[in-house]
């Protein structure tokens, strides 16, 4: 009976925890939104503790609208906006502040109760304590990230655009594990076939595929994709003229526009390839049923991830079509993990 309970308790943890990914899910794609309408500079200052509501006035509107004025980017961009054209783009900034304390809310309350009752032993405690730390610090990068775009250039940095999106990948992929771990605590063998299991294939492409949408931070960071909108050559070449050209080289891969893109494409495609490779492997029979499926919704979530992106470079970045992509993004790493915890060896194994 107190198994019975304990396994209750840990599948209400692990759907809690379920329920704030897919917030965290929804708050990068409304992220990548705020990016793509440039919307992410409107309100330009940073009050997490007060501003919960919108303005209710039309005093509070011009206040606003009177801020945002002084700002770099009204001043050599947005000069002919009228208060029309900045409630436009402040409500998608407003909303994405909003929904990041609503998931604070969603993390603190329950976890809260977790504790009061007695359900969260020390090594999920640990956990659910670096939850909260991150969840925080990832608050701060966001302002830090805005502050970039809000003194002379006019833009936020491609450096903390792709740190802010890569620390919500990583918690979004830490609580994926720690969920998926209280609902299969559990080392079955997954692996049937000959030589060495897939574990550290999984793993492998877990961290490419994070690599990957790291790549497209940048990206979105420097508007590459507005650039080279053609497949698979770019200015009819495979490879392009002019990549790594700048000095030191390697800043080219962080600062050029055509060198950022063209590694994009490459990690994208050596991702898929590597991902092919993984199912196929796995149709040999060696994984169990329940792995087997993992890898075949990886297949499938690469596949649809690629034709996203090419249809994202050939349409020159729509909105609709760039932010699914960027959600495709997310699911292909989401998909990936889970893929990587089902194959997860034996204690005992070695």
């Amino acid at each position: 009976m107190d198994e019975a309970r304990e396994k209750g308790r840990r599948r209400i943890v692990a759907y809690w925890l379920l329920t704030v990914c897919l917030m965290v899910f929804a708050m990068i794609v409304l992220g990548g939104v705020t990016r793509l309408t440039h919307s992410g500079l409107s309100m330009v200052d940073w009050k997490p503790l007060t501003r919960w509501l919108p303005p209710m006035s039309q005093a509070e509107w011009q206040h606003l609208f009177d801020l945002y004025r002084q700002s770099p980017e009204y001043l050599k961009i947005n000069v002919f906006m009228d208060l029309a054209g900045f409630k436009s783009i402040f409500w998608l900034e407003f909303l994405h502040r909003l929904w990041g304390r609503f998931i604070g809310i969603v993390f603190v309350v329950p976890a809260l109760l977790f504790f009061l009752l007695r359900w969260v032993d020390w090594r999920l405690g640990r956990n659910m304590m670096g939850m909260f730390i991150l969840g925080g610090l990832q608050g701060v990068l966001g302002w830090y990230m805005v502050k970039s775009g809000l003194v002379d250039d006019p833009d936020v940095s491609q450096y903390r655009l792709t740190a802010h999106l890569g620390a919500a990948l990583l918690i979004l992929g830490y609580m994926l594990w720690v969920a998926m771990s209280l609902l299969r605590p559990e080392r079955h063998p997954t692996w049937k076939g000959t030589g060495r299991p897939p574990w550290s294939f999984a793993v492998a492409l877990v961290v490419l595929v994070f690599v990957t949408a790291l790549s497209g931070g940048f990206v979105a960071g420097l508007d590459a994709g507005l650039t080279y909108n053609t497949f698979p050559l770019m200015d009819g070449d495979l490879v392009p003229d002019g990549i790594y050209a700048t000095t030191p080289f390697w800043l080219a891969a962080f600062e050029d526009v055509t060198t950022v893109q063209f590694d994009h494409r490459i990690l994208a495609e050596i991702t898929f390839v590597l991902v092919v490779l993984f199912w196929w492997r796995s149709r040999g029979g060696g994984l169990s049923a329940r792995a087997q499926s993992t890898a075949n919704a990886l297949a499938l979530a690469a596949a649809v991830q690629v034709i996203l992106g090419i249809t994202t470079l050939l349409l020159v970045v729509p909105v609709s079509i760039a932010a699914l992509h960027q959600a495709g993004a997310v699911v292909l790493y989401s998909t990936a993990l889970w893929a990587a915890h089902a194959l997860r060896p034996e204690r005992n194994s070695g």
